[in-house]
C-alpha cells in the first residue's frame, strides 16, 4: 500500500507563499495607502524574510499591481456570477451593475482601484487591468445589448469607457456615504433611457 505524501510541491509553496504576500499587502496598503506601507513591514506582517518577498515581486509597486489584479478580478467575478443568461440584455446590464456596485463596497477596493491604482500604477496600467477584468465584462454585456436590438447601435468603446466611468464614479460615491440604493437607481434609469424600445 503506497502512502500518499503530505508534502507540497513546490508549485503549491510557490504560490502559497504569493499569496499570503498579496494578503497580507492588500491588508495594509488598505490600512496605511501606498505610500505609508513598507516592503519591510509588508516582510514582518507576512511572517516572511525580505528574500521570500523579492523572489515573488521586484519592488513594492510590483506586490501592489498583484493586489490590483486581484482585486480587479474579484469584481469581474462578481459580476460573472450575477449574470443569468436567461435573462433580457437589458436585464442582464442592470444585474452587473449591482453586482460591480456591491463589489466595489469591499473594504478598501474603492481605494485601491480607483484611486491609489491610477496614481501609482498610471492611468494605462490600471486600464489594461480593468480592460481584462470588469471593463471586459461590461464590454461583452454591451456588445450583447446592441446585437440583441436592445442598445442603439452607438460606437462600442466610446459607450462602454463612458459608462464605465459612471460606475467608477458611483462606487466612490457609495464609499463617500451615498446609498447604494440611491446610486442604482440612477444608474438603472441611465441604462434604461439608453434602450432602443
Amino acid at each position: 500500500m503506497q502512502v500518499k505524501s503530505t508534502r507540497r510541491s513546490n508549485p503549491e509553496r510557490t504560490a502559497e507563499m504569493r499569496a499570503r504576500l498579496v494578503a497580507t499587502a492588500r491588508r495594509l496598503f488598505v490600512a496605511h495607502g501606498y505610500a505609508a506601507t513598507s516592503t519591510p513591514a509588508i516582510v514582518e506582517a507576512a511572517g516572511v524574510t525580505r528574500g521570500a518577498l523579492y523572489h515573488h515581486f521586484a519592488d513594492k509597486q510590483a506586490i501592489f499591481r498583484a493586489v490590483v489584479e486581484a482585486e480587479s478580478a474579484d469584481v469581474a467575478l462578481a459580476i460573472a456570477a450575477a449574470d443569468a443568461p436567461e435573462l433580457s440584455a437589458q436585464a442582464r446590464l442592470l444585474a452587473g451593475a449591482k453586482a460591480y456596485v456591491q463589489a466595489m463596497q469591499a473594504e478598501g477596493r474603492t481605494r485601491l482601484l480607483l484611486i491609489e491604482g491610477p496614481a501609482v500604477l498610471g492611468r494605462d496600467e490600471i486600464r489594461a487591468i480593468e480592460a481584462r477584468n470588469g471593463d471586459a465584462s461590461l464590454k461583452t454585456g454591451l456588445g450583447e445589448a446592441i446585437a440583441a436590438g436592445a442598445l442603439p447601435r452607438l460606437p462600442l468603446n466610446a459607450l462602454a469607457s463612458l459608462l464605465s466611468a459612471m460606475f467608477e464614479r458611483a462606487a466612490i460615491d457609495v464609499v463617500e456615504g451615498v446609498a447604494p440604493a440611491d446610486v442604482l437607481a440612477v444608474i438603472e434609469q441611465i441604462l434604461r433611457g439608453l434602450a432602443t424600445d
